[in-house]
């Protein structure tokens, strides 16, 4: 089986773009990674594309065929929905039908407004993805949700509000030198240990800010890209997707990600690899306690042993597996449709040699990628490798 090539990448910057429609963001990000790939638009096939609340932030539902307009491309196009994993799932079904031979050339991407609602518009727009009957009519939100998680895992293997805030001050780090993330500051424990409580146990530096933008990569299959002299150095070796039950109620244990775990099985099993292989991993982020459970998952740590992994420097740049080197979504932004292939475009960038962590991270040859929707009922997880 030949794995599909990562031709081209494109970004926005993340951040408030309220002034800006979903279309003119997304043609950004498209045109960037058409340009980046060297392929003819003529060659491309279909559009993948994720949004989750275009009906809600900007009244404008079937997105898809309006995103391959603004492009320039007069192809099918259809939009993925799974909450926070909608690109992510975009990439996987792009990756099926290159494998498949259905298609040579998938240009997938996703893009999101929210600011222009603000943050109690977006705050109740998110609330969507989780179950409306047994959670959003009792109060519950996304902060809430996550801060349940963050006890249980304390309940279950310890851990402290410091060792949340060790993850956010990495991850500013990290989005530093990233001119394409929203929250370029440096932080400290301190500064988050003293801001504004959220949702106990989690403070306003444990979580993700709101924020608009776009993203695109053209994949390209393995035959296509080699008969085109493209050179892409970097494909996606191995898929795999996971569910749980949407509500937290339903669930035996809110310190654990199932569905993380079993996308990240059968994504390494697709790619022939284990945890150990990987050096680099963009992980979803959306609360601090988030990327603790998402290591775990990947099996990158053992269960209660990620809430110290970013307190020890292990997921560092300069650590043994660094992780969300690009800042993730907590210091990168997180446009909620363009996150899963923003998380592709960066991994991309590090493994194509491209990034400011160059110098700490040059040898890396093994990605991989993990997006959730929900409170994780949805997740995707993938491979990438350097293969030339």
């Amino acid at each position: 089986m030949s794995h599909p090539r990562v031709t081209g990448v494109g970004l926005t910057p993340f951040g408030e773009h309220s002034e800006r429609t979903g279309r003119d963001l997304f043609a950004e990000a498209g045109l960037a990674a058409l340009d980046d790939s060297g392929v003819d638009p003529d060659d491309v096939e279909a559009l993948f594309y994720g949004n989750f609340m275009g009906e809600l932030a900007e009244h404008q539902g079937h997105q898809a065929p309006l995103m391959a307009e603004a492009v320039g491309l007069d192809v099918p196009a259809t939009r993925y929905e799974a909450a926070c994993a909608s690109s992510g799932a975009a990439v996987r079904e792009a990756v099926r039908h290159l494998r498949s031979g259905e298609a040579d050339v998938i240009l997938v991407g996703g893009s999101e407004r929210m600011t222009n609602i603000g943050t109690a518009g977006a705050t109740d727009a998110l609330s969507i993805a989780a179950d409306d009957l047994y959670e959003i009519r009792a109060g519950m939100t996304f902060p809430g949700a996550y801060a349940l998680m963050a006890r249980a895992y304390f309940r279950e293997f310890g851990g402290s509000r410091e060792d949340l805030a060790a993850v956010a001050v990495k991850n500013h780090d990290h989005a530093l030198p990233n001119e394409h993330a929203q929250l370029r500051k440096e932080i400290t424990v301190e500064d988050a240990l003293g801001a504004p409580m959220v949702a106990d146990p989690l403070g306003l530096y444990d979580a993700c800010p709101i924020t608009d933008g776009a993203s695109a990569a053209v994949l390209t299959s393995a035959e296509y890209a080699a008969e085109h002299g493209l050179g892409a150095s970097v494909a996606v070796t191995g898929t795999g997707q996971g569910g749980d039950n949407l509500a937290l109620h339903d669930r035996e244990n809110l310190a654990r990600s199932p569905a993380a775990s079993e996308a990240a099985e059968e994504a390494y099993a697709d790619a022939g690899v284990a945890p150990d292989d990987v050096d680099i991993a963009e992980v979803h982020d959306c609360f601090t306690i988030a990327e603790v459970l998402a290591i775990e998952s990947l099996g990158l740590c053992e269960p209660g042993e990620g809430i110290a992994a970013a307190r020890d420097g292990k997921t560092h740049a300069t650590g043994e597996t660094p992780v969300n080197l690009s800042g993730g979504l907590k210091a990168k932004g997180h446009p909620v449709g363009a996150t899963g292939v923003a998380q592709v475009v960066s991994l991309t960038k590090v493994l194509e040699g491209e990034s400011a962590w160059a110098d700490d991270v040059g040898d890396a040859r093994v990605g991989v990628a993990h997006n959730a929707g929900g409170t994780v009922a949805s997740a995707t997880v993938h491979v990438l490798e350097v293969v030339a």
